[in-house]
């Protein structure tokens, strides 16, 4: 099974609102994930996200790999592989 960091899409048409979460690579986008660890909203300015440092942190150090999207993100909020 390969685990992935990813974004899952919300909010309304034309005013996207991603929540980060950990998912099963061959799930959906928008469907089943195992855990839910941040949230990001592209249309503030600057771009606003928040991310559970702990838990990605844990999901990093067990081979989950992270989206480029995701992977930008977590580099901004300082977490490292």
């Amino acid at each position: 099974m390969a685990v992935k960091i990813r974004l899952r899409r919300m909010g309304k048409k034309k005013s996207p609102f991603y929540r980060i979460v950990v998912a099963d690579s061959r799930d959906k986008r928008d469907g089943r994930f195992i855990e839910e660890i941040g949230t990001y909203d592209p249309n503030q300015e600057p771009s606003a996200y928040k991310i559970d440092e702990e838990a990605a942190k844990k999901w990093l150090s067990v081979g989950a790999q992270p989206t480029d999207v995701v992977a930008r993100l977590l580099k901004q909020a300082g977490i490292e592989k």
